[in-house]
């Protein structure tokens, strides 16, 4: 016979890992994309998590924690990126603290290896920078990585900035979820129609379906947002350089 092994007390404020699903397809007018939030507090070791059929893309909102995939260890800090392929199973890990993990999925065809973009050295290279007028564009997650639908990265507008030209996809949806700072944000098919109009703060997020404009608008406070992306695999001003000039009204992609 074994013998027997001591149990453990898990006490209601005790250590914790959670996950809270945001939004889906299911329960959005998006096709692919679907986000959520992790929250890892104490001590944490989470078990097995596996997204079947779907590519992941992990940032690092706030704390400092590991990611365990494939047999490697990747240490994620504040707005680090992480790329999880398809069929891939990973774990999460810290030693004390608080961290919030923010994930994007999407459904994809082939596994692709694991990236991991660190903030504090494709912040300081300017082959990853966009900048514009009042706002800057990372691109943490860009075309020259191999993945089915996913790219992503942050913008970081200055105070009292917005989005311009107002421009919209054919063939990209699109999530924003802000994580510093307040603003507001519309989204819309025309001036016509125009009735979503929001305020936004730190933790929001909004989705964007194909064929809307959406600008963003920052207030006294630099704002802060991921812009994930699920479809052809482009940012847009990469594409059409008019979005970079600011020459035209509005433009379609």
């Amino acid at each position: 016979m074994n013998d027997p092994k001591p149990a453990h007390f898990l006490s209601g404020v005790s250590n914790s890992f959670r996950y809270t699903e945001k939004t889906n397809p299911a329960c959005s007018n998006l096709q692919f994309l679907t986000y959520g939030v992790y929250e890892l507090a104490g001590q944490v070791q989470t078990g097995i998590l596996a997204h079947p059929a779907e590519e992941a893309l992990l940032f690092c909102w706030e704390g400092k924690l590991n990611a365990h995939v494939a047999g490697q260890t990747y240490p994620l800090e504040h707005y680090d990126v992480l790329y999880i392929p398809r069929d891939t199973s990973y774990r999460l890990s810290q030693p004390e603290g608080q961290s919030k993990v923010i994930i994007c999925r999407a459904g994809a065809e082939k596994s692709h290896p694991v990236f991991h973009a660190r903030w504090n050295e494709f912040s300081k290279s300017e082959k990853r920078i966009r900048h514009l007028k009042g706002k800057d564009v990372f691109l943490m997650f860009d075309v020259t990585e191999p993945g089915d639908k996913l790219i992503a990265g942050y913008t970081i507008f200055q105070p009292n900035q917005r989005s311009y030209p107002p421009h919209n996809h054919t063939d990209q949806e699109e999530i924003y979820i802000f994580t510093r700072g307040k603003g507001s944000m519309e989204v819309y098919a025309d001036e016509e129609t125009k009735t979503f109009v929001r305020s936004v703060g730190e933790g929001d997020a909004v989705t964007i379906p194909l064929l809307n404009y959406h600008p963003v608008f920052s207030q006294d406070e630099e704002l802060h947002f991921i812009w994930c992306i699920a479809g052809n695999r482009y940012w847009v001003g990469d594409k059409n350089k008019d979005f970079m000039t600011g020459k035209v009204d509005k433009l379609t992609t």
